[in-house]
């Protein structure tokens, strides 16, 4: 089996636009780095009720339907259902991704993330008795985060299109 490095986005995708498309590739290069390694792109969909949370309106696409219309998307390898709970990241340890890439407007879910990996890591270091030299695992895997730029600041935001 072929081992590739596993990235993952996370979004609402309330219909796919060009800077969806755009985060897209950045997080793709990102993950391939400079030896331009084999990655596999994995998109983390909002669903329903979460989205309604954070941005304070029901999405204008179904969640199953949101994760069809990025699943078809040439550059995603696979799309998911995110969580029911906000701050819960199971759907990222079933993912187990080497790297996380957030778009250029997703500030608070970053913190959220940092703050979640820095939990996990130190309960598996309280929690650690492996012998020494014992290959890391899921648990305290060390996922790279990084940031995408803006494809076009202030004018692929879903909430702009929306309103247009």
């Amino acid at each position: 089996m072929e081992n590739k490095k596993r990235i993952v986005v996370f979004g609402i995708f309330d219909g796919v636009h060009d800077g969806h498309r755009d985060l897209f590739r950045q997080a793709l290069r990102l993950a391939q780095g400079k030896q331009k390694e084999k990655v596999e792109l994995v998109v983390i969909v909002g669903r329903d009720e979460i989205a309604e949370k954070l941005k304070g309106k029901k999405p204008k696409h179904a969640e199953d339907e949101r994760v069809r219309l990025v699943q078809r998307e040439p550059l995603v390898d696979s799309a998911i259902l995110g969580d029911r709970e906000l701050s819960t990241y199971r759907v990222l340890e079933q993912c187990n991704p080497d790297v996380v890439c957030f778009g250029y407007d997703q500030d608070e879910l970053e913190v959220d993330l940092q703050y979640w990996l820095a939990l996990r890591l130190a309960q598996a270091v309280r929690g650690s008795e492996k012998p020494s030299g014992s290959r890391r695992g899921k648990q305290d895997k060390n996922i790279q985060i990084y940031r995408a730029k803006p494809y076009r600041e202030g004018t692929f935001h879903s909430s702009l299109i929306q309103r247009s």
